[in-house]
């Protein structure tokens, strides 16, 4: 069975992201997030890529296959059943169906993450990406070191 890792960002340093992503021999993060910007350091795209080069590990964005501003407001909300309707009609516009696809084909060959904000999974669009996108694949949820 093919394996999926998962990681927010959420009250994490780059350093501690990049530590887990290691120890789980992770060798490209592909970022979910409609739009790649934080008010953390380091987790806007261009920072975000250049902080896991040095970790050694690919860096990916996946624009597509991010949540559009209204399931962001959902998920502000904590609409989870909003959120979740909201990102199913994303997931099935031609765009997204075509990255669907590049990240399913890319999570075969290689250790594969998913990064987005909430440090739990299961508040985060990213497990419903897995879970239409990628639904026969082992799914490891990491957490960034906390000394990071």
């Amino acid at each position: 069975m093919p394996v999926i890792w998962t990681i927010g960002y959420e009250q994490a340093t780059v350093a501690g992201v990049m530590a887990a992503l290691n120890r789980a021999g992770v060798d490209l993060l592909a970022d979910v997030r409609a739009l790649p910007l934080s008010r953390r350091p380091g987790f806007s795209k261009s920072a975000l890529a250049a902080n896991a080069r040095e970790a050694g590990v690919e860096y990916r964005h996946f624009k597509a296959l991010g949540t559009p501003a209204d399931g962001r407001a959902a998920a502000r909300r904590h609409d989870h059943a909003g959120l979740a309707r909201i990102y199913a009609a994303q997931l099935d516009l031609p765009e997204a169906v075509i990255a669907g696809a590049q990240l399913a084909e890319l999570a075969r060959e290689r250790k594969v993450a998913l990064l987005c904000y909430e440090r739990a999974a299961s508040e985060c669009h990213r497990t419903l990406l897995r879970k239409a996108v990628l639904p026969d694949f082992e799914v490891v949820d990491l957490l960034p070191d906390e000394a990071g």
